[in-house]
């Protein structure tokens, strides 16, 4: 099974939801990341799913994930 993409038109209108800032997409982990915010948004189906109560909270603390 191929992993979907999200439409680069897409990323390029997207902003956090909190911030207002830009989003980095992180195509390893499937997510858009708000640097400013330190969350990290999950991209289900293609679908990048920007409620912050789905968000992921960035432990930046914390060592880099096996593969990065």
């Amino acid at each position: 099974m191929r992993k979907r993409t999200v439409d680069p038109k897409l990323l390029e209108i997207l902003v956090c939801p909190l911030t207002k800032g830009p989003l980095r997409y992180d195509s390893a982990a499937n997510e858009l990341i708000s640097e400013q915010a330190g969350l990290a948004f999950p991209i289900r189906d293609g679908i990048p799913i920007m409620l912050i109560d789905e968000a992921r909270t960035i432990d930046y603390d914390a060592p880099p994930a096996a593969g990065n």
